[in-house]
């Protein structure tokens, strides 16, 4: 068996297809023929992603305006480990979300919400010599998105998360738990594995609750491996 059947097949339900009919654009965009592996240069692969020193491993966007942001405080933080559970240190991880309103703080953003002059929406960190990260942040809200009719995005955040070197590249997105919009999210419900599914909800952890500040939510992340944090369609 070749070395794409067996990636096929390791992922075959614990990630996304590349084309999954009910997320509309996967149909235009998935490729029509077998992809081509090819083999990476040892200058990609030996490339440092960035100094340790250019990030902290905590990243506060409600403090990147000149007054606090509008919506619900909530601090995120977790692990970045390998398959084995080692942790893994200096990953970069870059996080960028819609506003409380549902909106994001770009130019092709149509939607009919309020901008939140005091939130930009993004922000970067690197792992701690645990493999942790943190952020502070305010909770995006829903908002609709025209893949099909009365369609509507559950609250999450995007994630990319970079490796040793920005060849081990994941982008996923975080989701809340208890949303009912999750059923009804063909980009969520790609994933036919349950538990691997349920692996992009982040629980509410006490232990990361700041009181009278903001909810705690806990959003580990795996790279690589059968238990690995599934990521988006190509």
């Amino acid at each position: 068996m070749n070395a794409q059947r067996i990636f096929d097949r390791a992922r075959a339900d614990t990630q996304p297809p590349l084309c999954y009919p009910p997320y509309t654009s996967t149909a235009k965009r998935a490729p029509l023929e077998p992809l081509i592996p090819i083999p990476p240069t040892a200058l990609e692969l030996g490339s440092p992603l960035v100094p340790l020193h250019t990030c902290p491993a905590l990243c506060d966007l409600t403090q990147a305006g000149r007054a606090p942001p509008l919506g619900e405080r909530i601090i995120v933080s977790g692990h970045v480990t390998d398959e084995d559970g080692k942790p893994l240190v200096g990953v970069l991880i870059e996080l960028w979300q819609a506003n409380a309103a549902g909106r994001y703080k770009h130019l092709h953003d149509t939607h009919d919400a309020p901008i939140d002059p005091h939130f930009e929406g993004s922000g970067a960190v690197v792992t701690d010599a645990d493999g942790a990260y943190r952020f502070i942040t305010i909770k995006p809200g829903a908002y609709p998105w025209r893949n099909h009719p009365n369609a509507w995005r559950p609250a999450h955040l995007h994630f990319s998360v970079f490796g040793a070197c920005l060849l081990t590249r994941l982008v996923t997105q975080m989701y809340f738990p208890g949303d009912p919009l999750l059923a009804h999210d063909p980009i969520f419900m790609s994933i036919a594995n349950r538990a691997a599914r349920e692996r992009l909800v982040a629980p509410l952890d006490w232990s990361l609750t700041v009181p009278e500040f903001g909810l705690g939510y806990r959003f580990d992340i795996v790279l690589g491996g059968r238990s690995g944090t599934p990521g988006e369609q190509a």
